[in-house]
């Protein structure tokens, strides 16, 4: 009878396990293969259960059947799982396998992928998996996002992968990937939009057609490989709003400048001792420089048509009556040019404006203007006050350089947006400034750019970067800010920069630095709300526009910023993430498939969508969502199991559902555990701001002597 009772309890096991579906029968062979699950994340996994769509981690599809249910999304972020993937196939019906950030270890199984071909969906980043990739990846035919960065990988990139002509994401970073990329690389991924292979050993010339991901954006990231050969023209087809980082690789000769290359600072080239040309100051030799007609041939050369002959003069370059007749072409084009010159210089001399055109050309780094005799634009639409369109107009008495010394600036890109590019500045003495180059066209609007420039000019507070200077002209429109040195909030919560991962250095910010940042911001704002002549609206409040100075203080950026790219020809931000937004609300009926909301999106006030007209509450809903994301330490788009919502929902839902405090609280602010008080106020001040009625939200002026009253330094 004792040997019965575990021999009847295996029978049923078994008979549980076959009234299992076959989805959940693979998910109990994923869950036999992890070694460690310290954190439970598959205890509710039960072999008993005839429906496998309640388990931690899985979504089904939508079915009024429970055997016709399929599991089509697997979400098991760090979970600190120890476990080698399983040999056997995944549920077919898989859509979306999420494992970043466990201790996941081995081989990717080609049997894994070849038995979930619907996969779109593959994030294996943050592992310790290893081997070759293998070659059945070109069977996933509807693969949108193969995320496999900072594993241990290596071997060469199949072939095969140019068979995903759905690929929008690649990421590959951090891994020991070698060889050269395949042939037609560029040709067969034109959907791509985000490209990051760097630290790897990826070799070979940087593919010619590259140039045809025409969608790509933020910063395709080649760094830190063995590219060799020369830098493809075909790169500067690429969209001119993105980054494209090809430093520490081995390529050589000039650097082309060309569309999306052209302008560049040196930042995007250094490491690569072969490379010649600007932006670097390494100039290139003749031989180097690639030649632009065909060589003439040489007069001893046998191998000459005509040459062994004689053949009166044909194999032997020009004759002497073509000479003389160059030699008289010349003279004559010289004598034509000179005339055209003398004639421009009476005209201009004689212009009735010739004593404006004369306090135009000297002022200090002006240029000549639409006034320049011959040269003139016909603009009968524009301003008549050419000084200020065409000399940098100073906002600070105090400013030390002009137009002349700041385009011979070395230049830096600090980083790109719809509005434009931004540069650090550093001039010949040394004084570091930040340039937003705002874009072409628009000219005739040039009184109301002065005007509003003019009106930001004179907003100053301790933390608000202080606009010094803007240049006006037909092609360029440029504004001079303070340089703040220490990057933006939101690289010092989350240690991204220009959109890569958190680096190892990464130091988390202690609850005393991001109570002066928030006291800091909240002084910010409320000046422009309650304080400035025009109780301002800033309209754009994000991490990303807050940056912090030498001892962490912060600076608002990006004010009134808008409204300038609007009059100058540019997108204004506000109106992108609204577009942005609702194309993300379209999207959801499938919370486990559907993208992340827009970042920026999440931090704009709800009614904003209901209005053009920006109010000061909106500043609020943003900087309550701004204090939500320094506590939390999580991104504005949160990830909750197969699910996804924005942080102020987030943060809701943990309160409704009654989890304890650390669940909430950024984990690096365990050491501070001594100051949790301090932390539950600022939630319950990030709160109030974030209410969905934007008359129940408190203002700025209330919420920074609210935060006064806490303890911390200011």
């Amino acid at each position: 009878m004792a040997l019965r009772l575990p021999l009847l309890l295996l029978l049923l096991a078994a008979a549980a396990a076959d009234a299992l579906t076959p989805d959940g029968q693979a998910l109990l062979a994923f869950k036999a293969a992890v070694v460690q699950d310290p954190t439970g994340a598959l205890a509710n996994w039960d072999a008993t259960a005839a429906d496998p769509c309640a388990w931690n981690g899985v979504a089904c599809s939508a079915s009024a059947s429970a055997q016709t249910r399929r599991v089509v999304a697997l979400s098991l972020p760090r979970k600190r799982l120890v476990a080698a993937l399983p040999a056997g196939p995944l549920p077919s019906s898989l859509r979306h396998l999420n494992l970043r950030s466990n201790r996941l270890f081995g081989p990717v199984p080609g049997e894994l992928l070849s038995g979930s071909p619907a996969l779109q969906s593959l994030v294996l980043y943050g592992n310790e998996l290893g081997g070759p990739l293998p070659e059945e990846l070109g069977g996933l035919a509807f693969l949108q996002i193969l995320d496999l960065s900072s594993n241990a990988l290596n071997g060469s990139l199949p072939a095969s992968i140019l068979k995903c002509r759905r690929l929008r994401t690649l990421a590959l970073a951090r891994n020991n990937l070698t060889g050269p990329l395949p042939d037609g690389f560029g040709a067969e991924l034109a959907a791509l939009e985000r490209l990051d292979l760097s630290f790897n050993g990826f070799s070979g010339a940087v593919p010619e057609d590259i140039g045809n991901l025409s969608r790509l954006q933020g910063t395709v990231d080649l760094s830190h490989n063995h590219f060799s050969g020369r830098i493809p023209a075909s790169l500067g087809r690429l969209p001119e709003k993105v980054y494209i980082d090809l430093t520490y690789n081995n390529l050589s000769g000039p650097i082309p400048q060309n569309g999306a290359l052209e302008n560049r600072g040196p930042t995007a080239f250094i490491g690569n001792p072969g490379l010649c040309g600007p932006p670097l100051k390494n100039p290139c030799s003749p031989d180097a420089m690639p030649s632009s007609n065909p060589s003439l041939p040489n007069d001893g050369d046998s191998s000459t048509p005509g040459a062994a002959g004689g053949g009166k003069g044909k194999g032997k370059g020009l004759g002497k009556i073509a000479v003389v007749a160059i030699v008289l072409s010349d003279v004559v084009g010289i004598l034509i040019i000179a005339l055209i010159f003398f004639y421009c210089y009476w005209r201009a001399v004689s212009s009735k404006d010739r004593k404006e055109l004369g306090a135009v050309a000297g002022s200090k780094g002006s240029r000549c203007g639409k006034d320049c005799g011959c040269f003139s634009r016909d603009e009968s639409g524009t301003p008549s006050e050419h000084a200020e369109q065409y000399d940098l107009v100073a906002l600070d008495q105090e400013l030390r350089f002009d137009l002349d010394e700041l385009l011979k600036a070395s230049a830096f890109v600090l980083g790109k947006s719809g509005i434009g590019i931004v540069y650090k500045v550093v001039l010949e003495d040394g004084l570091t400034m930040a340039v937003r180059r705002l874009g072409e066209g628009g000219l005739q609007r040039f009184k109301e750019f002065q005007t509003e420039v003019e009106a930001i000019g004179k907003v100053r507070h301790p933390n608000i970067v202080t606009l010094r200077a803007y240049y006006w002209s037909f092609d360029e429109k440029l504004l001079i800010y303070d340089y703040i040195p220490n990057g933006s909030l939101s690289a010092a919560i989350h240690g991204w920069k220009f959109g890569k991962p958190r680096t190892m250095t990464f130091t988390p910010l202690p609850w005393e630095a991001r109570l002066k940042i928030m006291k800091g911001v909240a002084k910010g704002i409320s000046f422009l709300h309650e304080f400035s002549p025009k109780k301002y609206v800033h309209g754009d409040l994000r991490p990303n526009n807050v940056l912090l100075g030498t001892n962490m203080e912060p600076y608002i950026s990006d004010f009134g910023l808008g409204r300038l790219a609007n009059i100058a020809g540019a997108s204004p931000i506000a109106q992108s993430d609204r577009v942005g937004l609702e194309k993300a609300q379209s999207q959801q009926s499938d919370a486990s498939v559907s993208p992340l909301v827009s970042k920026g999106s999440c931090y704009q006030a709800p009614e904003a969508l209901k209005t053009l007209i920006p109010s000061q509450k909106w500043d609020v809903y943003s900087y309550g969502v701004v204090l939500l994301e320094m506590i939390t330490g999580r991104l504005p788009a949160v990830l909750l199991e197969t699910m996804q919502m924005d942080l102020v929902q987030w943060v809701q839902f943990c309160i409704e559902d009654k989890k304890p405090s650390a669940h909430v609280l950024d984990p690096f602010l365990a050491r501070d555990s001594e100051r949790e008080d301090e932390m539950i106020a600022v939630l319950k001040i990030a709160l109030a701001c974030v209410q969905a009625n934007p008359e129940r939200r408190p203002s700025l002026r209330h919420v920074a002597e609210t935060l006064e009253r806490l303890s911390g330094s200011s």
